[in-house]
């Protein structure tokens, strides 16, 4: 038996790892929630290049296929999955590849720039212009299972409406519409 993936998607500083951990404590049954920026932060230090060098862009593309393939194994074992991520188009696509077989709740997790900007201010841990460089690719493929705007709802609310959202027939389909089928 597949298990379920509530696949979160917004730009960095959206509030989706915060969505998540109250994801946890709401939805039945046991869900492992995986950010990509936890496996991101996996990675030896050692002999790997910075971010910003020659040679960090193709670890860290290794990284994020690894990553869905993560979300793959876990769900496939008949784990709920929590995953939190930041899609390229490449990346969707390969997460319509490679999620294929297990049911996918598609979350886009909104926030707006001016927010978004603040958000990395105050957290002082991201790089200058990741919001800039996010927003515009983030949400271009434009179809969800279910949206939030996290400038309008707290992490809880959202994740209140999520669960809620999840707890219906029929929750998912925006992968499938994705891959056209």
């Amino acid at each position: 038996m597949s298990g379920h993936v509530v696949f979160l998607n917004g730009a960095s500083s959206a509030g989706k790892s915060s969505i998540a951990a109250e994801l946890l404590e709401l939805l039945p049954g046991p869900y492992f929630s995986l950010p990509r920026d936890a496996v991101n932060s996996m990675r030896s230090r050692a002999r790997t290049p910075e971010f910003g060098t020659p040679g960090f862009e193709q670890v860290f593309e290794r990284t994020v296929l690894g990553y869905h393939r993560m979300l793959a194994g876990l769900a496939a074992a008949g784990n709920g999955v929590i995953a939190d991520h930041v899609l390229r188009p490449h990346w969707l696509a390969d997460c319509l590849e490679v999620l294929r077989e297990q049911e996918v709740t598609f979350v886009g997790v909104h926030c707006p720039l001016p927010e978004l900007r603040r958000r990395q201010r105050e957290r002082g841990d991201r790089p200058s212009g990741l919001a800039e460089r996010q927003f515009p690719v983030v949400h271009a493929h434009g179809d969800y299972d279910f949206e939030c705007d996290t400038s309008v709802r707290s992490a809880r609310e959202c994740a209140l409406l999520i669960a809620d959202f999840v707890a219906k027939p029929g929750r998912s389909g925006a992968f499938n519409r994705l891959r056209g089928g």
